[in-house]
């Protein structure tokens, strides 16, 4: 015959007791939807970030940030040599009184002489100066209003994709030396709809 280990009533009892306060309760349904929308709440900013990240390979390029300089002078090629000749952004960052940006820089580019040109040629200001940022401080110099000239995140959608001194970045003309000049490496298309699909998460930076 086998031996029985019987076990008193109460320490069963208690055990039952233990083991049901390691069990958690289910949650309500309020708490359940609080869940989804803070789990939805990350993956966007998550998908918004990864966004950006890829505008950011056109937005750091010497073509956008040599006028975004961090000082009061452009520059110039993918080495962001000091301007020659040695020009300041002026009062209106469109050049000093007497030799305004346009004054060489017409609305398009000039290629017999090297020339670039897209319409309004000019500096951005200095507070939406971008050199030597890194991806989070560009975004949030390119998203905060107090710095980017007021603009509500559509306006600058709008700035990204529609500006043609901005869109001067995917077709730079031709240099000095007679070489075509490398363009943003993102093609244009595709970096609108980046740019979009940004706005529409969000516009969020990453961390």
């Amino acid at each position: 015959m086998k031996d029985f280990c019987f076990v008193p009533q109460f320490v069963l009892a208690a055990l039952a007791l233990a083991l049901s306060a390691c069990v958690a309760p289910a949650p309500s349904p309020e708490g359940r939807a609080r869940a989804t929308v803070s789990a939805e709440r990350a993956t966007a900013a998550e998908q918004s970030a990864r966004l950006y990240m890829q505008m950011h390979a056109v937005l750091s390029h010497p073509r956008c940030v040599n006028c975004h300089p961090r000082d009061d002078t452009p520059k110039q090629g993918l080495e962001q040599r000091v301007h020659s000749p040695p020009i300041t952004r002026g009062p209106q960052d469109h050049g000093p009184l007497g030799l305004k940006c346009s004054a060489c820089h017409t609305e398009a580019n000039y290629d017999s002489a090297g020339v670039p040109g897209a319409p309004t040629w000019h500096l951005a200001p200095r507070s939406m100066a971008w050199e030597g940022k890194t991806a989070a401080e560009l975004c949030r110099a390119l998203t905060d209003r107090s710095r980017n000239g007021d603009r509500p995140l559509h306006a600058t959608v709008e700035h990204l994709t529609e500006d043609k001194l901005v869109a001067w970045g995917w077709e730079p003309g031709i240099d000095v030396y007679g070489r075509p000049r490398e363009p943003v490496p993102v093609p244009k298309e595709e970096f609108n709809r980046i740019v979009t699909a940004w706005a529409a998460t969000g516009g969020l930076c990453p961390d």
